[in-house]
């Protein structure tokens, strides 16, 4: 497979979601790193995805949503998500909720809930717009190394196993989303990253 790096105009994009509608990966921007995507509702496009990366099968995918509508299509929305949604989303946070039957367990490797994270990214949010459904999306490496923060790096890790990288340039924080999990009655934060955990607690302590 040759690998382009295409430039984000409307045009890629639409091309990049005609790839994600047909069950194919792509790999593009959000605010913290590059994303390899494919439809989050189709089983064999993420499959695609656990294939590129050489990443092990039970690891849960998040998935990447464009609006609040998309999110009450996938998963349970509790108070607490609410107002981390309305506080940090679009941002750098991805929220554990349980997930509604849509989601094949496959897609959350055999887990109750999913991850979703409303990138503050206007290609990603474009490429999910134009593709109608949530985007599994992790970080576009191969498993093991560090994720991508340009097209350029992540062309060094996926040459000749993705089709398209859309470049759209450096991205701002560099450093994955934080994690929080709210599918118990304490919220845990699991991964920290670009927004602060102590923020995060804060707010939802308010």
């Amino acid at each position: 497979m040759r690998t382009e790096i295409l430039q984000a105009t409307e045009k890629n994009l639409l091309r990049a979601a005609e790839l994600i509608k047909i069950g194919e990966i792509v790999a593009f921007p959000t605010e913290t790193v590059y994303g390899l995507g494919a439809d989050g509702l189709n089983v064999e496009a993420c499959r695609k995805i656990f294939s590129a990366k050489g990443r092990p099968s039970d690891k849960p995918l998040s998935l990447h949503v464009a609006s609040l509508e998309m999110v009450e299509r996938i998963a349970k929305i509790s108070a607490q998500a609410e107002k981390l949604f309305a506080a940090f989303c679009p941002g750098a946070l991805t929220i554990i909720l349980p997930k509604n039957k849509i989601v094949s367990d496959f897609v959350t490797g055999g887990l109750p809930s999913v991850g979703i994270r409303f990138p503050a990214n206007d290609v990603a949010l474009a490429l999910i717009k134009l593709s109608g459904v949530p985007i599994a999306a992790p970080s576009a490496n191969l498993s093991g190394c560090s994720p991508p923060t340009n097209a350029q790096e992540v062309f060094k890790n996926l040459s000749g196993r993705v089709e398209i990288i859309l470049d759209g340039g450096q991205c701002r924080f560099g450093i994955s989303s934080t994690i929080i999990d709210l599918t118990s009655s304490e919220p845990k934060i699991l991964r920290r990253g670009a927004i602060p955990a102590e923020k995060i607690m804060q707010l939802l302590k308010s």
